[in-house]
């Protein structure tokens, strides 16, 4: 699984449309969202640090979940955008998760065992277990 990196506003314009997750690095304004919408259509879910996700206007989150796309709290740490403009999450993570969540593990729990190992976010981590419950 890929998450797309977006350092900044003018970034957007340029963004592959199929992308499914980005990582928001910068502060965006609702205009920005807007865009990155319109740009990729098949977006599922933006990530952004806990910071910003709070500022956002509510109507933003409600427009968000209107379209389907789910509103991820976290960062992406240790990545540097001058060598990748992806963050790769490996597929022995999303191997883990899915045995989880085969076994029956609980959400929380799953959640727990993983972050540790694969230094993902907790909402990453439901997000991915909730995904990989469904595929």
């Amino acid at each position: 699984m890929k998450i797309r990196v977006v350092s900044s506003k003018n970034e957007i314009r340029d963004l592959d449309p199929n992308e499914r997750i980005i990582h928001m690095a910068f502060r965006p304004s609702n205009v920005d969202l807007l865009e990155l919408i319109k740009k990729c259509p098949r977006l599922r879910a933006i990530q952004m640090p806990h910071s910003y996700a709070r500022t956002m206007a509510d109507a933003m989150h409600g427009f968000l979940n209107m379209q389907g796309i789910d509103l991820l709290e976290g960062d992406v740490w240790g990545h540097r955008k001058d060598l990748d403009e992806y963050v790769v999450i490996e597929d022995d993570t999303l191997k883990e998760i899915k045995n989880l969540i085969n076994q029956g593990v609980a959400s929380d729990d799953i959640q727990s065992k993983v972050k540790a190992a694969a230094k993902l976010n907790p909402d990453l981590i439901k997000y991915i277990a909730k995904i990989e419950s469904v595929a």
